[in-house]
C-alpha cells in the first residue's frame, strides 16, 4: 500500500512540474495577421498588418486559461495598394496618428473540445475597447530546426468596425462600397522562453 502510494505522489509531482506556468512569444517571422472585408456587396477586400508582438502566459501544458496580449502597428498596414493603404490610416478609417496601435488582452482562453478552444478578450481599437470572441484552433507543440519550444494556433473571428468609429463609406449602385463585418485571421506561432 505504501508503495502505490508513493507511486502515486510521484506521479502527481511529475505532473505538477510539467504543468508548470510557461511564458511564450510570438514569433512574428511565422505569424501572420490578415482581415477581409466585403467590397461592393459582391466582392471582397482583403490585406494583413506587418508588425505586431504578443506574449503569452499559461498555466497549463494545454493552454486552456494562458492570458494572451498581443498589439497591431495600424500603420503597417497592407491591402496591396498604396493610395487604399493611405486611406485606411487616415482619419476615416484607423485615424492611425492618433491611434498607431490596436491592442488585444484576453480575460479567457477556454477549451471546448479536443484542440478546440475560444478565446474572450478585449479588444481596443481607435482607443475604443469591445470584448470579442474569437474561435481558435491549437495545431501541437514541437521542436523548431534550433531547438525551441514552439506551439502553433489559427485564430478565425468578427468584429463589426462601426462599433469602433470605423464609419466611413460611400454608396455605389450594388449598396455600400465597403461592408461593416470584418473577418480577422491569424496564424500564431509562439516560442518558449526560458
Amino acid at each position: 500500500m505504501k508503495k502505490v502510494l508513493f507511486t502515486l505522489l510521484a506521479a502527481g509531482l511529475s505532473l505538477t512540474g510539467f504543468a508548470q506556468k510557461s511564458t511564450w512569444d510570438v514569433d512574428a517571422a511565422h505569424t501572420s495577421v490578415h482581415f477581409t472585408v466585403p467590397h461592393l456587396v459582391i466582392s471582397e477586400a482583403e490585406g494583413n498588418f506587418k508588425v505586431f508582438n504578443g506574449s503569452v502566459e499559461s498555466p497549463s501544458a494545454d493552454f486552456e486559461n494562458a492570458v494572451i496580449k498581443f498589439d497591431i502597428d495600424v500603420t503597417s498596414i497592407n491591402t496591396d495598394n498604396e493610395m487604399r493603404d493611405k486611406h485606411l490610416k487616415s482619419e476615416d478609417f484607423f485615424a492611425a496618428d492618433k491611434f498607431p496601435k490596436a491592442n488585444f488582452v484576453s480575460k479567457s482562453f477556454k477549451k471546448v473540445k479536443g484542440n478546440l478552444y475560444k478565446l474572450t478578450g478585449d479588444l481596443t481599437l481607435r482607443g475604443v475597447t469591445k470584448t470579442v470572441t474569437f474561435d481558435v484552433t491549437y495545431n501541437g507543440a514541437g521542436k523548431d530546426a534550433y531547438g525551441r519550444t514552439v506551439a502553433a494556433f489559427k485564430m478565425k473571428g468578427k468584429i463589426n468596425r462601426m462599433e469602433y468609429g470605423i464609419k466611413w463609406n460611400s454608396a455605389v449602385e450594388a449598396g455600400a462600397a465597403v461592408g461593416e463585418e470584418v473577418e480577422l485571421t491569424s496564424r500564431i506561432e509562439l516560442v518558449k522562453k526560458g
